[in-house]
C-alpha cells in the first residue's frame, strides 16, 4: 500500500483585477468567510499533513486573516506565473518524499472527496502526475486537455497558445494537481518562460514529463461548478448561490 499522506500548495498569490477591487483575490468575502478559507478547510478534511500557501498580493494582510490556521506561508515575489509560486516551496518541502495537491485558493466549492478521488487515482494508475480535469459547458477561455491515444495526458495548452483544433477540445484544466513531489520540484527546474505571456507556466510540467517518458493522467470532476475559479463579481455571487442552495437541499 503506497503511502496516501499528502501535503496540500494552495496559490494564492494573485491581485484578481478581474473582481474590480484592490483586495487580493483570496481575501474577498463567499458567505462570511474569505475564499481562501474554503480552499484550506477541503485540504484539511481531505487529511493534509501539511499546507503550504504561496503568497504575494497583499501578502501581510493574508498572513493577519489566517495567522492562527495554522498553515505554511511562502512569498512569491515578483509573481512570475504559476509554475515560479510552486517553485517557492521548494526549500519547505525540500525533506518530504510523499504526494503534493496543488490546489488554488480561489476554488471554494471544492469538495474534500473530491481532492480524496484525485489521490486514489493518483495511486491506482502509477501516475507521476495526475490532473483534475472537467467538461464546462463552454471551454473557451481554459487550458484545453490534449491525450494520446491512450487516454494520457500529452500536455495542456493554455488558450492563447493554442490552435484552432486545439481550442476545439472541450476537456479543461481545472489547476488542481497531484504529483510526486520530488519530481515535481526537478521537474519545475525545466521549465521557461518561452510562451507570450512570458511567465512559467505549472501546465509545462505535464509536457516535460511526457517528453521523458513518465504518464500523466486525467481525473474528471463530473460537477463544473466545483471546479469553478472566481475571477469576477459575477461568479463570486453564483458560487455564493451555489452555497445557499446547497443549505436549502440539506434541510
Amino acid at each position: 500500500m503506497k503511502e496516501t499522506n499528502f501535503c496540500a500548495l494552495i496559490l494564492a498569490a494573485g491581485k484578481g483585477t478581474r473582481m474590480k477591487s484592490d483586495l487580493a483575490k483570496v481575501l474577498h468575502i463567499l458567505e462570511g468567510k474569505p475564499l481562501l478559507n474554503y480552499s484550506l478547510a477541503a485540504a484539511l478534511s481531505a487529511g493534509a499533513k501539511k499546507v503550504v500557501v504561496i503568497i504575494g498580493h497583499q501578502a501581510l494582510m493574508v498572513r493577519e486573516a489566517f495567522a492562527d490556521s495554522g498553515v505554511i506561508f511562502v512569498e512569491q515575489n515578483p509573481q512570475l506565473g504559476t509554475g515560479h509560486a510552486v517553485l517557492q516551496a521548494k526549500d519547505v518541502l525540500s525533506d518530504y518524499s510523499g504526494l503534493t495537491v496543488i490546489l488554488c485558493g480561489d476554488v471554494p466549492l471544492l469538495k474534500a472527496s473530491t481532492i480524496e478521488g484525485l489521490i486514489a487515482n493518483h495511486l491506482a494508475s502509477g501516475a507521476s502526475i495526475t490532473v483534475l480535469t472537467t467538461y464546462p459547458s463552454d471551454p473557451r477561455g481554459y487550458g484545453r486537455v490534449v491525450k494520446d491515444a491512450k487516454g494520457n495526458i500529452s500536455k495542456i495548452v493554455e488558450e492563447r497558445d493554442a490552435s484552432l483544433e486545439e481550442k476545439s477540445i472541450g476537456e479543461i484544466n481545472t489547476g488542481i494537481y497531484c504529483v510526486d513531489t520530488p519530481f515535481l520540484f526537478a521537474t519545475l527546474r525545466k521549465i521557461t518562460n518561452d510562451n507570450k505571456q512570458q511567465e512559467y507556466y505549472l501546465t509545462d510540467i505535464v509536457e516535460i514529463a511526457c517528453r521523458e517518458g513518465f504518464v500523466v493522467r486525467p481525473h474528471i470532476a463530473a460537477d463544473f461548478v466545483e471546479v469553478m475559479g472566481i475571477n469576477t463579481p459575477e461568479e463570486l455571487f453564483r458560487a455564493s448561490q451555489h452555497l445557499q442552495n446547497n443549505r436549502k437541499n440539506l434541510v
